[in-house]
């Protein structure tokens, strides 16, 4: 059993999905952001860096299990973990493995960062700074057509199969309203979205810890998630 502490965000998701898609068996421990609970002293212990998801596999590390409890924190870790841990979403051989870490990390060093920021100053930040809405709208648009050109030749991003590179990115990607950025004009993009979109372990791994309504069809709970999300990047 592998306990799973978590938010409704792209990098929460992220660790659900996987284990959706993966079939573990996983308890959802929920992290309210909002009063800081990833800060206390018993979530640092799992995660030094303050932040979710973590996973904890009560079973241990390895296929050789030792029963001792083991914490893994930083999506990217988490993703590679399970997939080695059950030999499904990263390939075995040395260039499918590479190809596969190589748009995981494409994610984790470009996607997510810059529209995590485009949602910091597009949604949350109290003032409104031209300037940097669009360097980083901008930039994430540049990096969607940097998905687009490799989805035109290649069903999933790290070929032939689905990875824990085709999940990292879509959960981030498939915000894209959220931080402004179009998609229009990249059709391999769109129909990549619609097809994770489609898996039923991707539909079940966006609902945890909770599924969260459509924000951009309510006004007032747009206004109070911003709102909660200011308040916790200000810690």
């Amino acid at each position: 059993m592998i306990d799973l502490y978590t938010s409704p965000t792209p990098n929460g998701h992220k660790a659900s999905v996987t284990l959706e898609e993966l079939g573990l068996p996983y308890e959802v421990h929920p992290i309210d952001l909002a009063k800081n609970t990833q800060k206390q002293d018993w979530f640092l212990e799992l995660n030094p860096n303050g932040r979710i998801p973590v996973i904890v596999d009560r079973e241990g590390c390895g296929k050789e299990a030792d029963g001792e409890p083991f914490a893994v924190f930083e999506t990217g870790a988490i993703m590679i973990y399970l997939a080695e841990k059950t030999d499904r979403l990263l390939p075995s051989d040395a260039r499918g493995r590479s190809r596969t870490i190589q748009w995981l990390m494409f994610q984790m060093g470009g996607v997510g960062p810059m529209m995590g920021q485009a949602n910091v100053f597009h949604r949350y930040f109290p003032e409104r700074i031209q300037p940097a809405i669009d360097r980083y709208q901008n930039e994430s648009r540049r990096l969607f057509e940097v998905l687009e050109r490799r989805l035109g030749e290649s069903e999933w991003l790290a070929g032939p199969d689905f990875t824990i590179a085709d999940i990292a990115n879509w959960c981030w990607v498939r915000t894209h309203k959220w931080s402004g950025v179009s998609i229009e004009g990249l059709p391999a993009l769109r129909r990549w979205l619609d097809e994770i979109r489609a898996r039923p372990a991707c539909q079940r791994g966006i609902e945890v810890p909770f599924k969260v309504e459509n924000l951009l069809k309510d006004p007032e709970g747009a206004r109070n998630f911003a709102e909660k999300a200011r308040k916790s990047l200000q810690r």
